[in-house]
Formats: C-alpha cells, sequence, structure tokens
C-alpha cells in the first residue's frame, strides 16, 4: 500500500508540475508575442517618426546627383547604427520611387511585402504583426517634399523562461523529491494501523482470542479508529463465545452425567436384586424426563436459530396465561410462593404454546432462585404488555445482566446458581419472544432479588 501510496502522489505531484509548466509556457508565449509586437511598433514608429530629417536629401538641393546618391547612402549606415541603439533584430527603410513604389533592402525572412501592406502604408497606417517567431512592424511617414518612408523593424520572439527554466526544473525535482519523501511517511504512518490489523487478525485466526488491537487516543475519530474498535470488539466476542461454550460444555455434561448416573445405579440395584424396583423404576423415571427436557432444549435452540421455529399466531389473553403459569409450577417448589399480579386481561397476537413455555422458563428460573417468593405480574405500558418476574433471591450482578438471554450464558452468581443450569431456557425465552415481535431484559427487583421481564406488542 505504500507503495501505492507513493507513486499516486508522485503521479499527482509530476501531473500538476506538467500542467503548470505547460500552462506557465503556453501563457508566457502568448504574453511575450504581444509584447515584442508592441515593443517593435513603438520602435518602428519612433524612428519613423524622426527618420524624414536624417535621410531627406533633396532639402539639400543635390537630390538625384552623385553626391546626393553618396550622402543617402551615408546616412543609411547611419541609420544601421539604430540596430545596436534598440532591442531590435533587423532594420530596412523603404523609400517611394517617382511611381511611388516602395524600394530598399530586402525585407527580413519571413517578412513580405504583403505583411506591411503597401496600401495600409501610403494611407499612413502603422502595420504590425507575427510570422512564426518574428514579430514585425512597419511605420510610414512623408519626407517633407513628400515621399513616401516606411521604417520596416523586426525583433524575434523569445517565449521561453530564460534563467527561470532552470529554477523551474530545480523546484520541480526538490518538489518530486519531498513528494516521494510524504508519501513513503504517510503511507508508513497510515498503513500501520493496517499492519497492526492484519498481524493480530492472523493470531486471532490461529486461536489466540486475548489480542487486542492499540487503540488510537480518544479524540481520533476515522475508519482506522474504528477499524482498530471493531477487531477488538471482534476478540472480545469470540474470546467471551470461547468461554461460554467451555461454560456450557461443563454444564451439559454435568447435567447429562448426574441423571445417566442415577439410571445406571439403580438399573444395576434392580439386575443384582438388592434394590426396591418401585423406588428405582421412580427415579429412573424422574431422570429420563430430566434428560428428555434438557434434549428438547438443546433441539429447540437449535430450531430457533435455523429460523425452522414454526408459530400459530392467534389473539391470546397474556394475564390468564401469567395464572396458568403460576399454578403449573407452584406445586413443583415446596416453600415458595408464587404470586400472579395482573390488572385485568391483555389481549396479545402470539403463539399460545410459545408463550406458555416463555412463562413457565421465566418462573421455574426464578423459583431456583428465590428464597421464598416469586411474583409475576402483567401490565400494560403504552402498546406493549409487560410481564416481569421477580424473585427475592441474591440477584443479578450488573455486569451480567445484558448477558443473561445469551446461548449458553449461565450467570456467575454463588454456586448454587449453577447447579442444573446450562444457560439454555433464558436463551430460548429470548429467540421466542423475538420471534412474537417482542423484547426481553434483566434488572433488579424492588426486593432485591432479580426480574426478568419481557413484552409484547398489544393486540389492535
Amino acid at each position: 500500500m505504500t507503495r501505492r501510496l507513493a507513486l499516486v502522489i508522485v503521479g499527482v505531484v509530476v501531473a500538476t508540475l506538467l500542467l503548470a509548466g505547460a500552462g506557465t509556457i503556453a501563457l508566457s508565449a502568448v504574453r511575450a508575442r504581444a509584447d515584442t509586437v508592441n515593443d517593435t511598433r513603438d520602435y518602428a514608429t519612433q524612428i519613423a517618426a524622426n527618420i524624414d530629417e536624417l535621410l531627406d536629401v533633396d532639402t539639400a538641393g543635390i537630390a538625384g546627383t552623385e553626391e546626393g546618391d553618396r550622402q543617402l547612402r551615408l546616412r543609411m549606415r547611419i541609420l544601421n547604427t539604430f540596430r545596436t541603439v534598440m532591442p531590435i533584430d533587423d532594420l530596412v527603410v523603404l523609400v517611394s520611387d517617382n511611381k511611388d513604389l516602395l524600394q530598399g533592402d530586402p525585407l527580413p525572412s519571413p517578412i513580405t511585402m504583403d505583411d506591411i501592406d503597401p496600401n495600409a502604408m501610403r494611407a499612413g497606417t502603422t502595420v504590425s504583426g507575427s510570422r512564426d517567431r518574428v514579430a514585425y512592424a512597419a511605420a510610414p511617414t512623408r519626407s517633407p517634399n513628400g515621399r513616401l518612408i516606411v521604417v520596416v523593424a523586426t525583433r524575434r520572439i523569445d517565449a521561453g523562461l530564460g534563467p527561470a527554466v532552470v529554477l523551474f526544473l530545480w523546484a520541480s525535482a526538490a518538489t518530486i523529491v519531498l513528494g516521494l519523501l510524504a508519501a513513503f511517511l504517510l503511507g508508513r504512518h497510515l498503513t500501520r494501523p493496517l499492519r497492526e490489523a492484519t498481524a493480530a487478525t492472523q493470531r486471532i485466526a490461529s486461536g489466540d482470542l486475548a489480542t487486542r488491537v492499540p487503540t488510537p487516543p480518544p479524540h481520533r475519530h476515522d475508519e482506522l479508529t474504528d477499524l482498530a474498535h471493531n477487531i477488538n470488539g471482534m476478540a472480545e466476542s469470540l474470546e467471551r463465545s470461547r468461554l461460554l461454550e467451555q461454560q456450557f460444555l461443563l454444564s451439559v455434561s454435568h447435567d447429562l452425567r448426574t441423571p445417566l448416573t442415577s439410571i445406571r445405579g439403580y438399573a444395576d440395584a434392580i439386575a443384582d436384586g438388592t434394590g426396591d424396583p418401585v423406588r428405582a423404576a421412580g427415579v429412573i423415571r424422574s431422570e429420563s424426563r430430566r434428560l428428555e427436557r434438557l434434549v428438547a432444549d438443546l433441539l429447540d435452540l437449535a430450531k430457533l436459530q435455523a429460523k425452522a421455529f414454526t408459530f400459530d399466531m392467534q389473539r391470546l389473553d397474556l394475564s390468564a396465561a401469567v395464572h396458568t403459569a403460576t399454578e403449573g409450577v407452584s406445586g413443583a417448589r415446596p416453600g415458595i410462593t408464587f404470586q400472579p399480579v395482573t390488572t385485568g386481561p391483555l389481549a396479545v397476537v402470539a403463539d399460545a404454546d410459545r408463550v406458555g413455555q416463555v412463562l413457565a422458563n421465566l418462573v421455574e428460573n426464578a423459583g431456583k432462585y428465590a428464597t421464598s417468593k416469586v411474583i409475576v405480574s402483567a401490565r400494560a405500558e403504552g402498546n406493549w404488555a409487560v410481564v416481569t418476574v421477580d424473585d427475592d433471591g441474591p440477584g443479578i450482578p450488573e455486569h451480567d445482566r445484558p448477558h443473561v438471554f445469551e446461548r449458553l450464558y449461565v450467570a456467575r452468581h454463588a454456586p448454587e446458581r449453577r447447579e442444573n443450569a446450562s444457560g439454555l431456557g433464558l436463551a430460548i425465552v429470548r429467540e421466542l419472544v423475538t420471534a412474537m415481535g417482542g423484547q426481553v431484559a434483566a434488572g433488579a427487583a424492588p426486593g432485591g432479588g432479580a426480574r426478568l421481564s419481557f413484552r409484547l406488542p398489544l393486540a389492535g
């Protein structure tokens, strides 16, 4: 990535320099052409304004004589000195003859007679312009005897930048070097978090779930910061999932081993003829139901997560379901009072069997940890029917509450909270309630115990 970034930055710098150079040269050429033409026009006009006295040999009374021609040639040589005085390359003076035709030295290349427009000269109009890379100007004037004199000046157009070209090249080279250095430093700075993230994800993929990416300062808010937080969050989630899986396997192994040990023990006793067959049959039946319930929970959770669970949604009274659930579990927990509290009928659209399963799981869970009482209440809150199950047990620590309904999670309370708890019952509750359009929550009961609740939309 650093190499690509360097190439992109250097490419942008070079393209910018080329565009800037080309634009500067083009503008300089246009400006140089215009300035050279204007300057040449001014020089030609100045020379023409003062040349009549220099070249007018008629005033000396010797025009057309040998002496007049000699003086004219002399004065033409003097005129050539203008080239050294003024910044012009060529200077030609054309003088009209008796037929008003312009005669004199040949015009400088590539200027032709058509460029200076003899008709414009006779009209007294100064003509200027450029051909190829030569600026020219033709300025007419009249001598006192009426002869037409035309001064033609030319100057080469220098559109280059001169010494500035060298400075421009040095500046360009320095800019490219600075661009390379900036690209290298910026590339290393920007890709360092990516390199750290790559190394961290490789370690996570190899099984080191404790790996974390260095967290940027809190004041930084960019995509790389989000990437670091997301990778750390993923690692934390995977690490917790592994711990939950290990905890689940230990718990399920215990739940399976205990009834299997009892079944095997009583079966051996019956086979040896040393046990009471009736008592042994009762224990075997009880432990078999326990195994059946655990396997059913596993199957239910698998179906819910695979979206293979079916629901028979119909209108039902949630308050009546609360009374049924408390009555069904009250006999299974001697010494624990299960108290239903309702304010009247609460109509919801849900699966009656699944609602009963949800209530049974919540009430039985509360009965495991309650000291003497479980209160199950149902009430309306806005557009929701809310059911809360409160116990007077040790409660749920605040750091455990967000995870109570997670799959395989067993809250870290006193050791008795872990007994016979595979972490499936509350996970099934969450999956069922969510599938029926509801929500679940865990908190603290007013009396100091645990409060587990769920809500379903009220029927319209």
